[in-house]
């Protein structure tokens, strides 16, 4: 008796995993995904191009660009391929749990990895090489970058568990999104090779001081993307609350200015929006809690005085 229950046991365990295997997945929202994470490690590829003794550039239609501007630029193709995936996905009405599992596989290589390989790249090559056990510096950068990589994964899994279905009722996020976060290490490395070009070309005192302001920033800029992507300050979704459905008139002219700088002056644009959009939530959070807070009390001391 005993050995047929352990048989049937044993039968049902396997009709379950058999329940649980993979038969069919949707092509268009998972090539997309692909395309994700094969963006976030041609990004990685190209900041490994960046030698220490020179900067070499890359040719792409007769415009020469450094490889950290080219792998900037990847980290904003994936992206772009990110937002798109689960945009056709519900509009197919094929999301799954497999393609969330893979976005967050894709994800970790293109604002995960990638933007923490860069950064490492970039004060290499200011610094003429890092020894990450030689120095204290060397020690720093390193442990930064590996925060940032443990952070995002975190943030991956957190985001995983407490998801809902139905993202279209998503108003807000809890934590800095983690393609956010690497958007304002790549927009500050995309303005900083934008800078090098100015100063190559008259070698102003202000190209250089905002050059080395920018790339012995990129640390802490790290840490604190880091920090902001596994704590609870929330974060608007832009989509879902700024261009999905109707809006106001005004909606449309800060689109088309956004457009605008974004095209004509990019380097500049991506680094003030995407540091803006991270600044926001703690200093919203600074304002309900600590500001607005001691105002409400004030004002409550004074009507029972």
């Amino acid at each position: 008796m005993v050995r047929e229950r352990t048989e049937r046991a044993k039968r049902r365990i396997l009709s379950r995993v058999r329940k649980q295997r993979l038969k069919y997945i949707t092509i268009l929202p998972s090539l997309i995904t692909l395309l994700n994470g094969i963006c976030g490690f041609a990004a990685i590829v190209f900041a490994s191009k960046m030698s220490t003794s020179g900067a070499s550039e890359l040719s792409f239609q007769n415009h020469q660009i450094t490889p950290f501007a080219a792998s900037c630029y990847m980290i904003f193709i994936a992206m772009i391929a990110d937002m798109l995936d689960g945009h056709i996905a519900r509009i197919s009405q094929s999301t799954s749990s497999f393609g969330g599992q893979l976005d967050s596989l894709c994800d970790i290589i293109s604002f995960g990895l990638a933007p923490a390989f860069l950064m490492l790249k970039v004060l290499e090559h200011k610094l003429g090489g890092i020894d990450p056990f030689g120095g204290l510096l060397g020690r720093f950068i390193w442990l930064t970058a590996a925060i940032y990589i443990g952070c995002s994964a975190i943030r991956l899994a957190r985001f995983n568990v407490e998801n809902e279905e139905d993202e279209a009722a998503h108003m807000s996020f809890l934590g800095l999104p983690i393609p956010a976060a690497a958007g304002v290490i790549a927009s500050l490395v995309l303005l900083d090779q934008h800078l090098l070009d100015g100063l190559q070309v008259n070698g102003s005192w202000f190209y250089t001081g905002m050059h080395n302001v920018i790339v012995f920033s990129l640390p802490f800029v790290a840490l604190g993307a880091a920090v902001l992507m596994i704590g609870r300050i929330r974060y608007p979704h832009i989509v879902n609350q700024y261009l999905r459905g109707r809006k106001p008139f005004a909606y449309l002219i800060g689109t088309i200015a956004f457009l605008y700088l974004s095209i004509f002056i990019r380097e500049v644009a991506m680094a003030v929006l995407f540091s803006i959009f991270a600044l926001s939530g703690p200093c919203k959070w600074f304002y309900y809690r600590v500001i607005n807070k001691k105002h409400r009390s004030a004002s409550i001391t004074t009507a029972n005085s």
